[in-house]
Order: C-alpha cells, then sequence, then structure tokens
C-alpha cells in the first residue's frame, strides 16, 4: 500500500516536472516570436520603404492586410466547427448581423486602428527604424494615462517612475536626431515622421483602453473580434485609399508596386499579430517587457547594417533608458499595491496594435486574448 502511494507520487513529479519543462521551452518560444515579430516588421517595412524606384501604395497594403486577416480568422472559425458550413455561417450571421449593436461598437476602434496603421506606415517611412522603435515605446505611456483617466485604474509608484524615464529617453533620443539624422533617403521628413508616431502612439493608447472598457463582460472569442474589427477596417481602409491614393490607384492598379518583399510586409502584419496573440498567453509580463527591450536592441544593430545608423552616446543613454522604463514597468506589483491596470501592462507586449494587433499587439490582440482565456 506505501510503495504504491510513493510510487503514485513520484509518477505525479515526474508529470510536474516535464510539465515544467514544456512550460519554460514555451516561453523561450514566445520570447523569440514576440522579439521577431516587434522587429522584423519595423525593419521590413523601413527596408521596402527607402528602395530606389517607384513605391507601392501604403494605403493599399494596409487594406490588403485586413483582407488577409479577416480571411485567416475565417478559417480559423470553420475549423473549430469541424468544416460545418452551416453553424460556422450561423454563428457568423448570429455575432455580427443580429448583434449588430455589439459590432458596431467596434467601429470607432475600427476606424483609429486603420488610422494608426497608416500614420505607422509614415512614420516608418520618415524615421530611422530604430528610432521609431525608441519612440513608439510612448504607447506604453499614453496607453497607462487614458488607463487612469477613463478606467480610473491605479499605477504604483515603480510604475509612475518608470514612465518618466520613458519619457526621458525618448525625449533625448529626438534630441540626438536633430543633431544627427539618418543619411538622406529621397522624400524623408524627420517631423512628419516624429509627429506621425506621437498621434500614432496617443490613438494606440485610446483605441485599446476605449476597446478594453466597451467590451468588458463580451463573451466572443478573438477570432469573432477578429472579423468584426477587419469589416470595418476594410471598408474605412478603402475610403482612406480612395481618399488618399484614389487617382493613382487608379491609373496604375491596387497592386502597383507590390514586390516579393512587400508581399512578405503584408502577410507579417497580417499574420504576425495572430501568431503572437496565440504564443503571448505563455509569456508573463516581465518577458514581454523583455522581448520589447530586446526587440529594440535588434533593430537598433540591424539598423546600423542594413541602413548605415549611426549610434552615439546620447540615442544609447536614451534607449537605455527607454528599455530600463519598459522593463520596470512590466514588473510585478506588490500584494499591498492595488490592483494594477490590464490594458497597461498588456500594451507592451507588441510593437504596433492593430498592425501587429499587437503590436497590438498591443492594444488589441493581447487584451482578446486575455478575454478568451476568460470566457
Amino acid at each position: 500500500m506505501t510503495a504504491g502511494k510513493h510510487d503514485a507520487g513520484a509518477e505525479d513529479k515526474a508529470t510536474s516536472c516535464s510539465q515544467n519543462e514544456v512550460n519554460r521551452k514555451l516561453k523561450y518560444i514566445s520570447l523569440a516570436v514576440l522579439v521577431v515579430q516587434n522587429a522584423s516588421l519595423i525593419l521590413s517595412i523601413r527596408y521596402v520603404r527607402t528602395l530606389p524606384g517607384e513605391r507601392f501604395f501604403s494605403t493599399s497594403a494596409v487594406v490588403m492586410a485586413e483582407v488577409l486577416k479577416v480571411c485567416t480568422c475565417l478559417v480559423i472559425i470553420l475549423l473549430q466547427k469541424r468544416f460545418n458550413l452551416k453553424e460556422t455561417l450561423h454563428l457568423l450571421l448570429n455575432s455580427i448581423v443580429f448583434q449588430y449593436r455589439d459590432t458596431l461598437k467596434l467601429a470607432i476602434p475600427a476606424l483609429i486602428y486603420t488610422l494608426q496603421n497608416n500614420l505607422q506606415y509614415i512614420a516608418i517611412s520618415n524615421l530611422p527604424a530604430a528610432t521609431f522603435q525608441v519612440t513608439y515605446q510612448l504607447k506604453i505611456l499614453t496607453t497607462a494615462l487614458f488607463s487612469v483617466l477613463m478606467l480610473k485604474k491605479s499605477l504604483s509608484r515603480v510604475q509612475w517612475i518608470s514612465l518618466l524615464l520613458l519619457f526621458a529617453g525618448v525625449a533625448i533620443v529626438q534630441v540626438q536626431q536633430e543633431g544627427n539624422k539618418e543619411a538622406s533617403v529621397a522624400n524623408q521628413n524627420y517631423m512628419v515622421g516624429v509627429v506621425a508616431v506621437v498621434i500614432s502612439c496617443l490613438s494606440s493608447g485610446f483605441a485599446g483602453v476605449y476597446f478594453e472598457k466597451i467590451l468588458k463582460g463580451s463573451s466572443a472569442s478573438v477570432w469573432i473580434r477578429n472579423v468584426q474589427l477587419g469589416i470595418f477596417g476594410t471598408a474605412l481602409g478603402l475610403l482612406g485609399l480612395w481618399w488618399n491614393d484614389g487617382a493613382a490607384v487608379a491609373e496604375r492598379g491596387f497592386l502597383f508596386g507590390y514586390t516579393s518583399m512587400v508581399w512578405c510586409v503584408i502577410f507579417n502584419q497580417a499574420f504576425g499579430g495572430l501568431l503572437v496573440a496565440m504564443v503571448v498567453k505563455y509569456a508573463d509580463n516581465i518577458l514581454k517587457g523583455f522581448a520589447t527591450s530586446f526587440s529594440i536592441i535588434v533593430s537598433t544593430v540591424m539598423s546600423i547594417f542594413l541602413f548605415s545608423f549611426h549610434v552615439d552616446l546620447l540615442f544609447t543613454a536614451g534607449a537605455g533608458l527607454v528599455i530600463g522604463a519598459v522593463y520596470m514597468y512590466s514588473l510585478p506589483r506588490s500584494p499591498s499595491s492595488s490592483v494594477s491596470s490590464s490594458s497597461s501592462s498588456s500594451s507592451e507586449s507588441s510593437a504596433l496594435p492593430r498592425m501587429d494587433r499587437g503590436v497590438e499587439m498591443e492594444a488589441f490582440l493581447p487584451k482578446c486574448t486575455a478575454k478568451q482565456k476568460g470566457s
């Protein structure tokens, strides 16, 4: 009897050790995926937008990424329903059409995310990749502030200090870039890039917090939410394309300037954020903060080789402050502290919120993942 209990206990211990080993490996895989997705998207966009010759229409790339994302989510929903087309159509009809009020709630976030996607193309086209990556971390600050104002969340003293360090680091990088800009690139305007990334950070923070606020208590899956957002995103993206590039697209075609590298960027946008959403559940806040920090280093190092980016002491100091601030902000709070903001803590898990939804995961996918886990 005692021997049997001993054997059972040894078996349980072995199973537990094996599970811990699997979880540890999954955490490292998650770290790698987050770093690669964060860094590769920014670097690839910068690369295709600075190549000589005619540029593709960024507005068409935004629309194409939305279409691919919706199609992917529809396929996943079909798989979940074991290829039962009738059940799938019934679910979509009920979730999107019959519950139209719930669907309409996503119109505002979709509008903001579409604006944000286009602004990010403008920003990356006009800023060095490393500078964009550092400056874009302001989204953590904006998300935190909107969380405090709109959701009445509280932040710990360490988090407030980290936000101040974050702002100081970004400011130092901007001062450095004003005095030592990247080698001139055709049609590049540094101030346009800075304004675009700042507005993108503001929209990212507001959209993420607004999205959390209106969807609290919702039981819809992350894939349904992606379809709903994608429908609005595609429609609004087409409107933006018509408004900004309508005549040129009519003359040259929707896919003008598309190369294999451009398609890689679009696929990264469409599937990168969904991939992050699937692995992010294995990554705690510390790991997500570390991934964001490490992706800044990767972007900087790769920018030196790909774009002849110059790194001096001032940039290193500013980027170092940002990296430290991101990591500090992701640290767990002490038990005595009040409950931290879920939207704030998830904001650093992605560099490109709707582009990488994320970035976003930033503002969108991490939240939906959390929502999915709770449903």
